[in-house]
Formats: C-alpha cells, structure tokens, sequence
C-alpha cells in the first residue's frame, strides 16, 4: 500500500497502521466510488468522534479520592472478584460502558469498508484483521469472566486476569489476548474450511480435519482435555453446530433405526425444530461471534437448571488452558 497524508482525520481512537488503512481506502473510493466514499467518510468520522470521547475519560487505574474513599484499579479487582458477571454493570466506572459501544462501533465501520472494497484484496485482508481483533476482544471479556468464576483459579490468578479484563476495558486492547488471537482466529477458519459432514455422529472426520489445519498448541490440548466431558461435550457442539441437546436426539434416532450414518439433509429431517444455533458464513463475521453467544448462552441455561451437557463454549475452554498454559 503507498503512504497517504491523513493527518486531518487521525484520531487516537484508532492505531497508526488503522487510520492510514482507513485514508488509502477512502482516497480508493472517492476516486472509484465517490458515493459509497461519502458513506465511509462519515461513519468514520462518527467513528473518530465517539473514540475521542471514551478516551477522553481518565483511566479506570487512576487513583480517586472521593470523600475520603479511594477509588483505584486494586478496589475495582475487588469488586470483580466479590460479584457475578451478571451483576457487575452498575458497579464498574461508566468507560467500561462505553468502550464496549466503541468496539461495536469499531466493528460496523471496519465491517462497512470491508463490503466496499471488496475489490481490493490487499485491503481486505488488513480489514479482516482489524474485525477479527474486535470480535476477539468481545469474546476475551467472556473468557475473563469464566476465568473469574472458575474456583479452579486460585485468588492470585484471578487478581491478576482481573488486571488483564480491566486493561482490555481501560485500552481497548486485550495484551494477553493478542498472543492467543491467531490461535482463536485459526480455528474459527479451519472449523469454516471443514464443514460438518456428520456421517456416523462421532465427529472423528471433523475433528481431524480441524486438526489438520491448526498447530501443535492444538494437539496439545486435545491430549490434555481428551477425559474431560465438557470439553468433549463443547468441542461436539463446535464441530457440529448443532446443540448438545440437537446431538442426543439426532443419536438416539440413529440408533432407534438402525442407522449408520447421516447426511445434512437428514439432520434436518429428524430435527423438531430449526437447529438452535446459526451457521457460520466466512462472508459475514457476525456470524462467529454469534455462533459463539449462541453456545454460550446454552451453557449458562444449562449451568443455572443443573441440565446435562457442556458449561462452556470450546473458545472459552481452550483461551483458559492457553491462559493457564502461559501463567505456569
């Protein structure tokens, strides 16, 4: 890509390689695609404009005294550690609130030139990256959390991945997690790349050609989490994408009918209703993240009515063994 002076819509809201990303695509379009520059030009101006303003709040690590009560980065940890996730909106500093708004922002402007320049690989790519990050970064604060819940983790542990989910809220950039990013956009890929097949429902084609794709980390973990359930039950339901609920009944009319293997078309026959999750389109990047929520609500209802069937989504199983992996 050349160099292209965009000095007048830099913003400290976006990286140095993003802003001049964004002016070579607008100087592109507005020589290509005068219209559709307009449109890009003012989401991003939106863009800019919002960002200025989250970072404009003081960080959440900085001391405040406040009628003789401290508010620092150690009470926040605190807070962290005493309450549920599902509680924590009214009790974490309003930057937290908006940051979040920013990164969706983020990804539906990025989301935005993606489409409109679609015929500029070498953009795409670059645009790729950036949505991927945002979307790794929504999914790293789950994983915190669920680092948070785990009493597996001791309260040193804990403390400092508390430090790390209000890092990834002060900046809006997850540290820790951009050195498990590649692995988690990986396996999203390779996952995309090899479509269920289904056959006789015990996920060994799937599984290895997934494996295929990914490095020796991956391995590694399959061997350590081969005896675990939740994993197994997790890792079904990503390979799959169907429920664990969807995979029993789908099972158990094999079995009932003497069959040996299915296809997709029979899969939805013997389904009673559409399939709980959605599918994942390579095209459209919400899709993985709502393939995510999707399984990750399942669990939680599954958790909260002591239902059988996983507690975890595989991503938030795999980010903490590379966590725990890198702490030891």
């Amino acid at each position: 890509m050349g160099t292209l002076d965009i000095s007048n819509t830099v913003s400290a809201a976006l990286t140095k390689v993003e802003n001049q990303l964004v002016g070579e695509a607008e100087a592109w379009l507005r020589e290509n695609h005068p219209e559709e520059s307009r449109v890009v030009g003012e989401s991003f101006s939106r863009l800019r404009t919002l960002g200025d303003a989250v970072f404009a709040y003081p960080s959440i690590r900085d001391t405040q005294f406040l009628r003789g009560v401290v508010f620092d980065k150690d009470r926040l940890v605190e807070s962290l550690l005493e309450f549920s996730s599902s509680s924590h909106l009214l009790r974490i500093p309003t930057k937290i609130v908006v940051m979040r708004s920013f990164l969706v922002a983020k990804f539906h402007a990025f989301s935005l030139l993606s489409s409109l320049t679609a015929d500029r690989k070498d953009y795409r790519e670059e645009i790729r990256k950036i949505v991927f990050s945002v979307i790794s970064t929504l999914i790293a604060e789950a994983v915190y959390f669920s680092c948070l819940d785990d009493p597996c983790f001791s309260r040193n542990t804990k403390s400092s991945l508390a430090g790390d989910l209000i890092e990834l809220w002060d900046s809006g950039v997850d540290q820790r997690g951009l050195r498990h990013f590649p692995a988690l956009s990986s396996l999203w890929l390779a996952r995309n790349s090899s479509p269920p097949n289904f056959g006789t429902m015990d996920g060994n084609t799937e599984l290895l050609r997934l494996t295929i794709d990914l490095d020796e980390d991956w391995r590694e973990f399959l061997v350590e989490e081969s005896s675990n359930d939740d994993t197994r039950w997790a890792l079904e339901e990503f390979l799959f994408g169907l429920s664990w609920e969807e995979i029993q009944e789908v099972r158990s009319h094999l079995a009932l009918c003497g069959i040996n293997a299915v296809g997709l078309e029979g899969i939805q026959n013997y389904l009673k209703s559409p399939s709980a999750f959605s599918g994942i389109d390579e095209e459209d990047p919400r899709t993985f993240y709502d393939f995510f929520i999707e399984r990750r609500d399942a669990c939680n209802f599954r958790e909260k009515m002591l239902a059988p069937g996983p507690r975890h989504t595989l991503e938030e199983i795999y980010l903490k063994y590379r966590i725990i992996m890198e702490l030891r």
